[in-house]
C-alpha cells in the first residue's frame, strides 16, 4: 500500500521509496483527494481547486485523464498492487482509498491530539517526545510543491494553524521541563515568523526570564506591546500584561534585596 506525504512536498512513499509527481496538476489532484481519504470528493470541487473561475470547457475530461494518469503511476514500478485501485470512480466523483497510518496529515493529528491529553495529564515529558514526533514530520510548508488553489488553500492554512499549535504546546512542555535556554533561539525565530501571535511572544518573555535576563525580557513585552498598539490599536492580553508585572516585581525584589 502506498503512503502519501503533504507535510512538504507532495510524495508518494512505497517500501521506503519516494516517487514524486512531474505535473502540477497531478500533484494538486491527488493532495485534495489525500486530504479528504476515503471520503467522495465531489467533481466539481476538484475542477474549482484546479482552474478556479478560469475553468475550461472540457474540464470534466481533463480531470478525468489526471485522474487516469494518477492510477497509470500508482501501478507501475509497485506503488499498487495489480489489479488494486486507490482511486475510485463514484458517482458524484473520486474517492482515494487509504489507512490511518498512509497519510502524513492524518498521523501528525494524531499525534498532537495525544500529545495535548498527555499535557493535560501531566505528563510533560511524554507530552513534549510525542509533539516533537509530529512537528519533525514536516519538512516545509504543507504541499509546498503546490500553487494552492481555493480548496487546497484552505487546508494549507487550517494545518499551518494546527502547526503553530503543536509548536506552542511542545514549547509549553519544553519550558516546564526547563529547557528555556534551548527554546530561546526557536522562539525568536517564531516571534518573527509570527509577529501577531501573542502566545510565542509570551513564551519568549517567559524563557528569557527564567534564564534570568529580565531586561531582554522587558524589552521583548515593549516590542510587542508597541507592535500591537502601531499595527492593530490594541494591548497586550492580560495573561502577556500578567508576566511582565511579575517580571517587574522580581526587579524590585531584587534590588531591595541588595
Amino acid at each position: 500500500m502506498a503512503n502519501f506525504n503533504l507535510l512538504g512536498p507532495v510524495e508518494i512513499v512505497v517500501d521506503g521509496h519516494v516517487r514524486t509527481l512531474g505535473q502540477h496538476k497531478l500533484r494538486q489532484v491527488l493532495a485534495v483527494l489525500a486530504l479528504r481519504a476515503n471520503q467522495i470528493v465531489d467533481t466539481d470541487l476538484l475542477i474549482q481547486e484546479l482552474w478556479d473561475e478560469r475553468q475550461p470547457k472540457n474540464a470534466r475530461t481533463i480531470l478525468h485523464t489526471y485522474v487516469y494518469q494518477l492510477r497509470k503511476t500508482f501501478e507501475q514500478d509497485g506503488l499498487c498492487r495489480h489489479g488494486e485501485e486507490l482511486v475510485e470512480t463514484r458517482t458524484a466523483g473520486y474517492l482515494l482509498r487509504a489507512g490511518d497510518d498512509d497519510i502524513d496529515v492524518f498521523r501528525f493529528d494524531r499525534l498532537v491530539r495525544e500529545g495535548r491529553r498527555l499535557l493535560r495529564d501531566g505528563d510533560v515529558a511524554g507530552a513534549a517526545a510525542l509533539l516533537r514526533r509530529g512537528l519533525d514530520m514536516w519538512s516545509g510548508r504543507a504541499v509546498a510543491d503546490v500553487v494552492p488553489g481555493p480548496v487546497l488553500h484552505g487546508h494549507t492554512v487550517a494545518l499551518d494553524e494546527q502547526r503553530v499549535c503543536a509548536l506552542e504546546m511542545r514549547i509549553e512542555a519544553d519550558l516546564e521541563l526547563g529547557r528555556h535556554r534551548d527554546v530561546l533561539p526557536e522562539l525568536r525565530l517564531l516571534v518573527e515568523t509570527y509577529p501577531y501571535n501573542e502566545g510565542l511572544h509570551g513564551q519568549l518573555i517567559s524563557a528569557l526570564g527564567r534564564c534570568n535576563r529580565r531586561n531582554e525580557a522587558l524589552l521583548a513585552y515593549q516590542n510587542l506591546r508597541h507592535l500591537l498598539d502601531e499595527e492593530l490599536g490594541l494591548a497586550p492580553s492580560p495573561q502577556i500584561q500578567e508576566l511582565q508585572r511579575e517580571l517587574l516585581s522580581a526587579g524590585m525584589l531584587k534590588k531591595m534585596a541588595s
